[in-house]
């Protein structure tokens, strides 16, 4: 067995792990990089195997950096079967047609106001091919070993990230490899905590806070000082979240603020995302999970108002009346947070709340870096506009939860892989895990191949 780390190296995006067993070859995630030009570059570049020749993909989960490349490897040739859990398949019926079309209206606005340096700008794909993609889809379920090529088989156990979201174990008979995916939190308000693992001759390991611990406040606490500050400014707090997860995690947070007095119930709070919306209604599907009952979830549905057209998401830009706007991306690469934000980051009332880890040559990190201005559209927009962040609502196990996860193992793995993660935060995780539990451990470069023997 061979495993060639094709992304999510050095950086926390575009997870892809290319996995050879005697002829058989796989991709474990197949994600889009995001952040820096010279990240978001390495989407145009051609794998270093033909898409045709790949059998098979697994996805831990629908989150972009995980499934977001999958629209392209069907249009350049993959004809195997995606394996993925029930949930994870119906997130990424929501979230890989909406990528395609923002892809195609960027490129189209790109064209219009011609702020492209390339004539014409082209969609890296489109929505037909994200729809002809998802005709691959094969879900499986937890727990149960399936069939993927050659002689490797999978399993899947819960992740607690987002909804749907898997911790993958792939077999050879002879020997195993574990992807951790993206981890989630030991206590998450909404998300049960990660399956325990025990044993696995190998593991590739993410490191997205492998630097550090969250904040043990409540984060609901400074969400609504947040909003109140703002409010009382007269002032419209935006908070760019993701469409699955976060937005949930920040909708029921501020149900429960709303309800404990926290917040005034008259303050209009909107979620201004297709997708998030469509994302939610799926908690009532897949109750076991997540920890929410069926009230509950009913609840968090009902906690903002759903902005369903292009033209009620305009009329928002003219309100300058206090009010709370969720809105994709989270971290504002793209989608109608960019047009929340053309109309508010110039008024030193408002906020920009972010509420998760923001990637380098995001947008959002440069917010957090203390931008004065912010290129959007082709056009820089100045940035007077509070930007905070809540770092304790990620649903990213911090480095202290990872050593809790990784506590579970019988004996240590082989060797494990620090992967998904900035350099600084994969490379002090690996110092810890040598340092404490004394296993072998390595940072692998990008295209970097390695045997597991």
């Amino acid at each position: 067995m061979k495993i060639q780390f094709l992304g999510a190296t050095g950086t926390v995006t575009g997870s892809r792990y290319l996995l050879t067993s005697g002829t058989a070859r796989m991709l474990l995630d197949c994600g889009l990089f995001q952040g820096y030009k010279q990240l978001r570059l390495r989407n145009w570049e051609d794998l270093p195997v033909a898409a045709a020749e790949i059998d098979a993909v697994v996805l831990t989960h629908a989150h972009l950096d995980h499934s977001g490349y999958l629209p392209l490897l069907v249009r350049n040739g993959f004809r195997g079967k995606i394996y993925c859990s029930e949930a994870t398949y119906d997130l990424c019926r929501i979230l890989l047609p909406d990528s395609g079309r923002l892809l195609e209206e960027e490129a189209g606005h790109a064209n219009r106001h011609n702020y492209s340096k390339h004539a014409p700008a082209l969609p890296l794909y489109t929505e037909k091919d994200a729809l002809r993609a998802l005709e691959y889809f094969s879900p499986v379920g937890f727990g149960e070993p399936f069939p993927i090529c050659g002689k490797l088989q999978g399993r899947l156990a819960l992740g607690g990230h987002i909804l749907g979201a898997a911790i993958v174990t792939i077999s050879d008979g002879r020997r195993s490899v574990t992807f951790s995916g993206d981890l989630g939190r030991l206590r998450d308000a909404i998300m049960v905590e990660p399956s325990h693992i025990t044993r696995s001759d190998y593991l590739v390991l993410e490191s997205t806070y492998g630097d550090r611990r969250h904040d043990p406040a409540d984060p609901a606490i400074l969400l609504g000082q947040t909003i109140r500050e703002t409010a009382a400014r007269g002032g419209v707090t935006i908070i760019p979240a993701f469409a699955v997860g976060r937005a949930q995690s920040i909708l029921y947070a501020i149900h429960q603020l709303k309800r404990q007095g926290q917040l005034p119930s008259a303050l209009p709070v909107y979620l201004n995302s297709p997708m998030a919306t469509d994302a939610t209604a799926l908690y009532q599907k897949y109750l076991p999970l997540h920890r929410l009952d069926r009230r509950e979830c009913e609840a968090m549905c009902h906690a903002a108002h759903i902005v369903n057209s292009v033209e009620e998401s305009i009329a928002l830009n003219e309100r300058r009346l206090p009010m709370v706007i969720v809105a994709a991306s989270g971290m504002a690469t793209g989608g109608r947070v960019l047009h929340h934000l053309k109309a508010f980051a110039g008024d030193a009332r408002n906020t920009v709340l972010f509420a998760g880890f923001q990637a380098g040559g995001t947008r959002g990190a440069a917010m957090l870096g203390g931008a004065t201005e912010i290129k959007i559209h082709g056009e820089y927009v100045q940035l007077r506009a509070a930007v905070r962040q809540i770092d304790n609502l990620s649903a990213h196990a911090d480095a202290g939860e990872i050593m809790s996860w990784l506590g579970h193992f019988l004996e240590p793995p082989k060797r494990t892989f620090i992967t998904h993660g900035e350099p600084a935060a994969a490379d002090a995780l690996r110092h810890r895990i040598e340092e404490q539990l004394h296993w072998d451990c390595r940072v692998p470069e990008y295209l970097e191949q390695q045997e597991l023997p």
